[in-house]
Protein backbone atom coordinates (compact mmCIF):
# COMPACT_ATOMS: atom_id res chain seq x y z
CA UNK A 1 0.00 0.00 0.00
CA UNK A 2 1.61 3.20 -0.86
CA UNK A 3 0.36 6.75 0.72
CA UNK A 4 -0.94 9.28 -1.78
CA UNK A 5 -0.61 12.36 0.87
CA UNK A 6 1.57 11.84 3.46
CA UNK A 7 1.27 15.44 4.57
CA UNK A 8 -2.59 15.15 4.70
CA UNK A 9 -2.06 11.58 6.86
CA UNK A 10 -0.29 13.70 9.32
CA UNK A 11 -2.57 16.49 9.39
CA UNK A 12 -5.93 13.99 9.97
CA UNK A 13 -3.56 12.33 12.78
CA UNK A 14 -2.62 15.64 14.61
CA UNK A 15 -6.44 16.65 14.73
CA UNK A 16 -7.78 13.11 15.72
CA UNK A 17 -4.69 12.93 18.27
CA UNK A 18 -6.16 16.57 19.99
CA UNK A 19 -10.15 15.46 20.27
CA UNK A 20 -8.56 12.26 21.61
CA UNK A 21 -6.07 14.66 23.91
CA UNK A 22 -9.20 16.28 25.23
CA UNK A 23 -11.48 13.63 25.41
CA UNK A 24 -9.25 11.54 27.55
CA UNK A 25 -8.44 14.44 29.72
CA UNK A 26 -12.35 15.32 30.55
CA UNK A 27 -12.71 11.38 31.35
CA UNK A 28 -9.65 11.60 33.87
CA UNK A 29 -11.62 14.34 35.38
CA UNK A 30 -14.80 11.78 35.78
CA UNK A 31 -12.61 8.78 36.96
CA UNK A 32 -11.01 11.22 39.38
CA UNK A 33 -14.60 12.68 40.73
CA UNK A 34 -16.43 8.90 40.70
CA UNK A 35 -13.58 8.16 43.24
CA UNK A 36 -13.68 10.12 45.85
CA UNK A 37 -17.66 9.95 45.47
CA UNK A 38 -17.61 6.11 45.90
CA UNK A 39 -15.84 6.31 48.77
CA UNK A 40 -17.36 9.40 50.67
CA UNK A 41 -20.58 8.17 50.05
CA UNK A 42 -19.32 3.79 51.18
CA UNK A 43 -16.04 4.51 53.78
CA UNK A 44 -14.88 1.65 51.65
CA UNK A 45 -11.47 1.04 49.90
CA UNK A 46 -12.65 -2.09 48.71
CA UNK A 47 -15.59 -0.57 47.02
CA UNK A 48 -13.68 1.81 45.63
CA UNK A 49 -11.60 -0.50 44.09
CA UNK A 50 -14.03 -2.56 42.95
CA UNK A 51 -14.00 -0.01 40.12
CA UNK A 52 -11.11 -1.53 39.04
CA UNK A 53 -12.59 -4.80 38.53
CA UNK A 54 -15.41 -3.74 36.42
CA UNK A 55 -13.30 -1.79 34.36
CA UNK A 56 -10.60 -4.17 33.64
CA UNK A 57 -13.28 -7.56 33.18
CA UNK A 58 -15.47 -6.02 29.89
CA UNK A 59 -12.58 -4.94 28.31
CA UNK A 60 -10.81 -8.18 29.02
CA UNK A 61 -14.12 -9.98 27.80
CA UNK A 62 -14.67 -7.97 24.81
CA UNK A 63 -11.27 -7.31 23.20
CA UNK A 64 -10.98 -9.81 21.10
CA UNK A 65 -15.01 -9.51 19.69
CA UNK A 66 -13.93 -5.54 19.20
CA UNK A 67 -10.62 -5.88 17.88
CA UNK A 68 -12.30 -7.93 14.52
CA UNK A 69 -15.34 -5.42 14.19
CA UNK A 70 -13.11 -2.46 14.21
CA UNK A 71 -11.44 -4.57 11.21
CA UNK A 72 -14.51 -5.18 9.73
CA UNK A 73 -15.62 -1.32 10.06
CA UNK A 74 -14.50 1.95 9.02
CA UNK A 75 -12.14 2.74 12.02
CA UNK A 76 -13.19 6.43 12.07
CA UNK A 77 -16.77 5.06 13.08
CA UNK A 78 -15.53 2.74 15.77
CA UNK A 79 -14.15 5.24 17.15
CA UNK A 80 -17.09 7.64 16.83
CA UNK A 81 -18.88 4.39 18.42
CA UNK A 82 -16.61 4.50 21.16
CA UNK A 83 -16.62 8.19 22.26
CA UNK A 84 -20.80 8.60 21.20
CA UNK A 85 -20.74 5.48 23.82
CA UNK A 86 -18.58 6.48 26.34
CA UNK A 87 -20.25 10.70 26.44
CA UNK A 88 -23.88 9.09 26.55
CA UNK A 89 -22.78 7.06 29.62
CA UNK A 90 -21.17 9.74 31.11
CA UNK A 91 -24.46 11.85 30.67
CA UNK A 92 -26.33 8.98 32.12
CA UNK A 93 -24.69 9.39 35.36
CA UNK A 94 -24.54 13.00 35.19
CA UNK A 95 -28.45 13.06 34.97
CA UNK A 96 -28.62 10.44 37.86
CA UNK A 97 -26.54 12.99 40.35
CA UNK A 98 -28.67 15.89 40.00
CA UNK A 99 -31.96 13.90 40.06
CA UNK A 100 -30.31 12.98 43.28
CA UNK A 101 -30.40 9.44 42.34
CA UNK A 102 -27.02 8.17 41.98
CA UNK A 103 -26.03 4.60 43.94
CA UNK A 104 -22.80 3.08 43.77
CA UNK A 105 -23.84 0.37 41.26
CA UNK A 106 -24.80 2.70 38.88
CA UNK A 107 -21.14 4.03 38.74
CA UNK A 108 -19.73 -0.02 38.90
CA UNK A 109 -22.39 -0.09 35.71
CA UNK A 110 -21.34 2.77 34.21
CA UNK A 111 -17.59 2.10 34.91
CA UNK A 112 -18.28 -1.88 33.14
CA UNK A 113 -20.14 0.19 30.37
CA UNK A 114 -17.71 2.86 29.87
CA UNK A 115 -14.58 -0.04 29.30
CA UNK A 116 -16.98 -1.87 26.89
CA UNK A 117 -17.06 1.13 24.87
CA UNK A 118 -13.53 1.66 25.17
CA UNK A 119 -12.49 -1.95 23.88
CA UNK A 120 -13.49 -0.36 20.44
CA UNK A 121 -11.79 2.46 20.96
CA UNK A 122 -8.06 1.63 21.51
CA UNK A 123 -7.51 -0.70 18.90
CA UNK A 124 -8.83 1.13 16.33
CA UNK A 125 -7.24 4.20 17.29
CA UNK A 126 -3.79 2.28 17.29
CA UNK A 127 -4.54 0.69 14.22
CA UNK A 128 -5.18 3.74 12.74
CA UNK A 129 -1.61 5.12 12.80
CA UNK A 130 -0.59 2.78 10.14
CA UNK A 131 -3.17 4.78 8.11
CA UNK A 132 -2.29 7.84 8.52
CA UNK A 133 1.52 8.17 9.32
CA UNK A 134 4.59 7.44 7.31
CA UNK A 135 6.03 3.91 8.62
CA UNK A 136 9.39 5.77 9.87
CA UNK A 137 7.13 7.95 12.30
CA UNK A 138 5.33 5.20 13.50
CA UNK A 139 7.73 5.66 17.17
CA UNK A 140 6.49 9.52 17.19
CA UNK A 141 3.08 8.39 16.39
CA UNK A 142 3.09 6.21 19.51
CA UNK A 143 4.91 8.58 22.08
CA UNK A 144 2.22 11.10 21.26
CA UNK A 145 -0.53 8.21 21.84
CA UNK A 146 0.98 7.82 25.03
CA UNK A 147 1.64 11.81 25.76
CA UNK A 148 -2.07 11.92 25.46
CA UNK A 149 -2.79 9.18 28.01
CA UNK A 150 -0.09 11.00 30.57
CA UNK A 151 -0.72 14.39 30.19
CA UNK A 152 -4.51 13.83 31.56
CA UNK A 153 -2.59 11.18 34.69
CA UNK A 154 -0.95 14.93 35.31
CA UNK A 155 -3.58 17.41 34.99
CA UNK A 156 -7.08 15.50 35.70
CA UNK A 157 -6.77 15.49 39.46
CA UNK A 158 -5.57 18.51 40.10
CA UNK A 159 -8.36 20.49 37.91
CA UNK A 160 -10.71 17.77 39.32
CA UNK A 161 -9.95 19.04 42.81
CA UNK A 162 -10.56 22.18 42.00
CA UNK A 163 -13.90 21.86 39.95
CA UNK A 164 -15.34 19.54 42.00
CA UNK A 165 -15.15 23.23 44.32
CA UNK A 166 -16.11 25.53 41.97
CA UNK A 167 -18.72 23.63 39.72
CA UNK A 168 -19.45 20.06 41.64
CA UNK A 169 -19.41 16.58 40.77
CA UNK A 170 -22.71 17.49 38.12
CA UNK A 171 -20.29 19.67 36.46
CA UNK A 172 -17.40 17.71 35.99
CA UNK A 173 -19.30 15.39 34.44
CA UNK A 174 -21.09 17.49 32.41
CA UNK A 175 -17.94 18.80 31.47
CA UNK A 176 -16.59 15.46 30.05
CA UNK A 177 -20.04 14.87 27.90
CA UNK A 178 -18.40 18.16 26.00
CA UNK A 179 -14.68 16.77 25.63
CA UNK A 180 -16.24 13.76 24.22
CA UNK A 181 -18.37 15.58 21.91
CA UNK A 182 -15.36 17.51 20.91
CA UNK A 183 -13.09 14.41 20.34
CA UNK A 184 -16.44 12.77 18.22
CA UNK A 185 -16.72 16.77 16.19
CA UNK A 186 -13.05 16.13 14.95
CA UNK A 187 -13.78 12.29 13.51
CA UNK A 188 -16.79 13.69 12.12
CA UNK A 189 -15.32 16.19 9.91
CA UNK A 190 -11.81 13.68 8.62
CA UNK A 191 -12.15 10.85 6.62
CA UNK A 192 -9.63 7.51 7.06
CA UNK A 193 -8.17 5.74 4.51
CA UNK A 194 -9.00 1.91 4.08
CA UNK A 195 -6.26 -0.76 4.31
CA UNK A 196 -5.95 -3.43 1.41
CA UNK A 197 -7.10 -6.71 1.61
CA UNK A 198 -3.69 -9.40 3.11
CA UNK A 199 -4.02 -12.85 1.76
CA UNK A 200 -4.41 -13.68 5.73
CA UNK A 201 -7.37 -11.95 5.80
CA UNK A 202 -9.28 -12.73 3.39
CA UNK A 203 -8.68 -16.40 4.28
CA UNK A 204 -10.01 -15.66 7.45
CA UNK A 205 -13.42 -14.00 6.28
CA UNK A 206 -16.55 -15.74 7.59
CA UNK A 207 -17.73 -15.37 11.13
CA UNK A 208 -17.16 -13.27 13.58
CA UNK A 209 -15.78 -16.53 15.72
CA UNK A 210 -13.43 -17.24 12.67
CA UNK A 211 -12.27 -13.52 11.87
CA UNK A 212 -11.21 -13.52 15.47
CA UNK A 213 -9.60 -16.19 15.98
CA UNK A 214 -7.04 -15.13 12.88
CA UNK A 215 -5.84 -12.46 15.20
CA UNK A 216 -4.62 -15.18 17.00
CA UNK A 217 -3.41 -17.30 14.48
CA UNK A 218 -1.60 -14.50 13.26
CA UNK A 219 0.77 -14.24 16.42
CA UNK A 220 1.13 -17.40 17.21
CA UNK A 221 2.51 -18.60 13.49
CA UNK A 222 4.89 -15.85 14.34
CA UNK A 223 6.95 -16.70 17.11
CA UNK A 224 8.69 -13.84 17.56
CA UNK A 225 5.26 -11.82 18.01
CA UNK A 226 4.20 -14.49 20.05
CA UNK A 227 7.41 -14.35 21.79
CA UNK A 228 7.06 -10.29 22.93
CA UNK A 229 3.27 -10.66 23.84
CA UNK A 230 4.40 -13.54 26.60
CA UNK A 231 7.28 -10.86 27.65
CA UNK A 232 4.59 -8.10 27.69
CA UNK A 233 2.37 -10.21 29.42
CA UNK A 234 5.34 -11.02 32.31
CA UNK A 235 6.23 -7.45 32.63
CA UNK A 236 2.53 -6.12 33.05
CA UNK A 237 2.32 -8.95 35.97
CA UNK A 238 5.12 -7.61 37.53
CA UNK A 239 4.78 -3.70 36.66
CA UNK A 240 1.54 -3.86 38.53
CA UNK A 241 2.99 -4.14 41.88
CA UNK A 242 4.20 -0.93 41.53
CA UNK A 243 1.19 0.63 40.91
CA UNK A 244 -0.56 -1.05 43.71
CA UNK A 245 1.85 -0.97 46.68
CA UNK A 246 3.42 2.11 45.91
CA UNK A 247 0.49 4.52 48.41
CA UNK A 248 1.15 1.83 50.91
CA UNK A 249 4.94 1.57 50.72
CA UNK A 250 5.04 5.16 51.16
CA UNK A 251 2.58 6.07 53.99
CA UNK A 252 4.19 3.00 55.87
CA UNK A 253 7.17 5.12 56.61
CA UNK A 254 6.12 9.30 55.84
CA UNK A 255 3.51 11.64 55.51
CA UNK A 256 0.96 12.29 53.11
CA UNK A 257 2.71 15.44 51.46
CA UNK A 258 6.43 12.60 50.49
CA UNK A 259 3.26 10.43 49.19
CA UNK A 260 2.04 13.33 46.93
CA UNK A 261 5.60 14.28 45.48
CA UNK A 262 6.29 10.47 44.62
CA UNK A 263 2.85 10.73 42.52
CA UNK A 264 3.80 14.10 41.08
CA UNK A 265 6.99 12.39 39.92
CA UNK A 266 5.33 9.30 38.16
CA UNK A 267 2.58 11.51 36.21
CA UNK A 268 5.98 14.18 35.57
CA UNK A 269 7.91 10.84 34.42
CA UNK A 270 5.14 9.57 32.01
CA UNK A 271 4.33 13.25 30.91
CA UNK A 272 8.90 13.32 29.76
CA UNK A 273 8.68 9.61 28.24
CA UNK A 274 5.60 10.33 25.99
CA UNK A 275 7.79 13.75 25.23
CA UNK A 276 10.81 12.43 24.46
CA UNK A 277 9.27 9.37 22.67
CA UNK A 278 7.45 11.60 20.09
CA UNK A 279 10.05 13.81 19.59
CA UNK A 280 12.89 11.18 18.80
CA UNK A 281 10.86 7.96 17.80
CA UNK A 282 13.08 5.57 19.79
CA UNK A 283 15.78 3.56 18.58
CA UNK A 284 16.07 2.18 14.69
CA UNK A 285 15.85 -1.05 16.36
CA UNK A 286 13.07 -1.49 18.22
CA UNK A 287 13.73 -4.47 20.31
CA UNK A 288 16.50 -2.70 22.05
CA UNK A 289 13.97 -0.15 22.94
CA UNK A 290 11.88 -2.64 24.71
CA UNK A 291 14.20 -4.40 25.99
CA UNK A 292 16.52 -1.63 27.17
CA UNK A 293 13.87 0.03 28.67
CA UNK A 294 11.75 -2.57 30.36
CA UNK A 295 15.67 -3.10 32.16
CA UNK A 296 15.36 -0.16 33.39
CA UNK A 297 12.34 0.07 34.65
CA UNK A 298 13.59 -3.53 36.91
CA UNK A 299 16.78 -0.86 38.20
CA UNK A 300 14.17 1.66 39.31
CA UNK A 301 12.24 -0.88 40.71
CA UNK A 302 15.13 -2.38 42.87
CA UNK A 303 15.63 1.59 43.75
CA UNK A 304 12.50 1.90 45.11
CA UNK A 305 13.10 -1.04 47.26
CA UNK A 306 16.47 -0.18 48.79
CA UNK A 307 15.79 2.32 50.42
CA UNK A 308 12.86 4.05 52.83
CA UNK A 309 13.87 7.27 51.18
CA UNK A 310 11.26 9.64 49.19
CA UNK A 311 13.83 11.40 46.90
CA UNK A 312 15.39 7.94 45.71
CA UNK A 313 11.66 6.74 45.65
CA UNK A 314 10.63 9.93 43.25
CA UNK A 315 13.42 9.77 41.36
CA UNK A 316 13.26 6.14 40.66
CA UNK A 317 9.76 6.54 39.89
CA UNK A 318 10.14 9.23 37.36
CA UNK A 319 12.71 7.17 35.51
CA UNK A 320 10.54 4.39 35.70
CA UNK A 321 7.03 5.82 34.65
CA UNK A 322 9.51 7.41 31.78
CA UNK A 323 10.65 4.07 30.58
CA UNK A 324 7.27 2.64 30.77
CA UNK A 325 6.08 5.23 27.76
CA UNK A 326 9.09 4.58 25.81
CA UNK A 327 9.21 0.98 26.39
CA UNK A 328 5.45 1.08 25.19
CA UNK A 329 5.68 3.60 22.50
CA UNK A 330 8.66 1.17 21.04
CA UNK A 331 6.99 -1.65 21.10
CA UNK A 332 3.86 -0.41 19.42
CA UNK A 333 6.15 1.01 17.08
CA UNK A 334 7.05 -2.67 16.31
CA UNK A 335 3.93 -4.62 16.06
CA UNK A 336 3.12 -1.69 13.95
CA UNK A 337 5.17 -2.75 11.11
CA UNK A 338 4.69 -6.29 11.75
CA UNK A 339 1.75 -6.56 11.68
CA UNK A 340 -1.18 -6.27 8.52
CA UNK A 341 -2.98 -3.14 8.53
CA UNK A 342 -6.24 -5.15 8.05
CA UNK A 343 -5.06 -7.39 10.79
CA UNK A 344 -4.50 -5.03 12.95
CA UNK A 345 -7.40 -3.96 15.07
CA UNK A 346 -8.24 -8.23 16.22
CA UNK A 347 -4.12 -8.56 16.70
CA UNK A 348 -3.61 -5.38 18.86
CA UNK A 349 -6.71 -6.90 20.41
CA UNK A 350 -5.49 -9.88 21.37
CA UNK A 351 -2.00 -8.51 22.70
CA UNK A 352 -3.74 -5.71 25.21
CA UNK A 353 -6.51 -9.10 25.99
CA UNK A 354 -2.91 -10.89 27.16
CA UNK A 355 -1.77 -7.97 29.12
CA UNK A 356 -5.07 -6.88 31.03
CA UNK A 357 -5.41 -10.72 32.28
CA UNK A 358 -2.50 -9.90 34.00
CA UNK A 359 -3.06 -7.18 35.73
CA UNK A 360 -5.86 -8.65 37.87
CA UNK A 361 -3.78 -11.86 38.64
CA UNK A 362 -0.59 -9.46 39.37
CA UNK A 363 -2.59 -7.76 42.20
CA UNK A 364 -4.37 -11.06 43.74
CA UNK A 365 -0.64 -12.09 44.29
CA UNK A 366 1.47 -9.42 44.88
CA UNK A 367 -0.58 -7.37 47.80
CA UNK A 368 -1.49 -10.36 49.79
CA UNK A 369 2.03 -11.83 49.74
CA UNK A 370 3.27 -8.20 50.90
CA UNK A 371 0.35 -7.79 53.67
CA UNK A 372 0.11 -11.12 54.95
CA UNK A 373 3.75 -12.73 54.17
CA UNK A 374 6.36 -10.35 53.93
CA UNK A 375 5.60 -7.82 56.26
CA UNK A 376 5.23 -9.95 59.14
CA UNK A 377 8.50 -11.69 58.00
CA UNK A 378 10.32 -8.25 58.51
CA UNK A 379 9.29 -7.02 61.28
CA UNK A 380 11.55 -6.48 64.50
CA UNK A 381 11.61 -10.82 65.33
CA UNK A 382 10.51 -11.95 62.02
CA UNK A 383 11.24 -14.71 60.13
CA UNK A 384 13.36 -12.87 57.73
CA UNK A 385 15.10 -10.12 60.28
CA UNK A 386 18.30 -11.83 61.26
CA UNK A 387 19.07 -11.76 57.26
CA UNK A 388 17.33 -9.86 54.97
CA UNK A 389 16.62 -7.76 57.17
CA UNK A 390 20.37 -7.15 57.74
CA UNK A 391 20.03 -5.48 54.17
CA UNK A 392 17.19 -3.80 53.26
CA UNK A 393 16.12 -3.31 57.39
CA UNK A 394 13.18 -4.09 59.20
CA UNK A 395 9.72 -2.86 60.55
CA UNK A 396 6.80 -1.49 58.60
CA UNK A 397 6.83 -1.57 54.81
CA UNK A 398 10.42 -3.56 54.49
CA UNK A 399 7.91 -6.36 53.40
CA UNK A 400 6.41 -4.47 50.25
CA UNK A 401 10.38 -3.26 50.16
CA UNK A 402 11.00 -7.22 49.84
CA UNK A 403 8.54 -7.67 46.80
CA UNK A 404 9.94 -4.44 45.11
CA UNK A 405 13.31 -5.78 45.35
CA UNK A 406 11.87 -9.30 44.16
CA UNK A 407 9.45 -8.12 41.39
CA UNK A 408 13.12 -5.88 39.62
CA UNK A 409 14.83 -9.26 39.67
CA UNK A 410 12.14 -11.24 38.46
CA UNK A 411 11.74 -8.58 35.79
CA UNK A 412 15.68 -8.55 34.95
CA UNK A 413 15.46 -12.42 34.74
CA UNK A 414 12.44 -11.64 31.92
CA UNK A 415 14.54 -9.68 30.04
CA UNK A 416 17.53 -11.51 29.80
CA UNK A 417 15.27 -14.64 28.66
CA UNK A 418 13.63 -12.64 25.92
CA UNK A 419 17.54 -11.26 25.04
CA UNK A 420 18.19 -14.43 24.60
CA UNK A 421 15.47 -16.23 22.75
CA UNK A 422 16.62 -16.01 19.50
CA UNK A 423 13.18 -15.27 17.52
CA UNK A 424 12.62 -12.43 19.77
CA UNK A 425 16.20 -11.22 19.76
CA UNK A 426 16.15 -11.36 15.38
CA UNK A 427 12.27 -10.34 15.33
CA UNK A 428 12.97 -7.06 13.00
CA UNK A 429 15.48 -9.27 10.57
CA UNK A 430 12.95 -12.29 10.30
CA UNK A 431 9.82 -11.15 10.28
CA UNK A 432 9.48 -9.09 7.32
CA UNK A 433 7.39 -5.63 7.61
CA UNK A 434 4.13 -5.81 6.51
CA UNK A 435 3.95 -2.38 5.00
CA UNK A 436 7.01 -1.67 2.26
CA UNK A 437 8.35 1.02 0.82
CA UNK A 438 7.31 3.90 3.19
Amino acid sequence: MVRKNSSLGVRVFALVWLGQLVSLTGSGLTDFGLSVWVFQHTGSTTQSALTFLFFTVPRILLSPLAGTLVDRWDRRRAMLLSDSGAALVTLSIALLLLADQLEVWHVYAATAAGSAFGAFQRPAYRATITLLIPKQHYGRASGLVGLARSIPSLVSPILAGLLIVAVGLGGVLLIDFVTYLFAALTLLIVRFPRPERSAESEAAQGSLMREAAAGWAYIARRPGLLGLMIFAAATHFLGVTTEVLLTPYMLSFTTADALGFVVSATGAGLLAGGFVMSAWGGPERRIHGILGFELLIAACTILMGLRASPILIGASAFVYFAGVELADGSTYALWQTKVAPDLQGRVFAMHDMIALLALPLGILITAPLAEFVFEPMLRDGGALAGSVGQIIGVGPGRGIALVFLLTGLFNTLAVIAAAFHPRIRRIEDELPDAIQGR
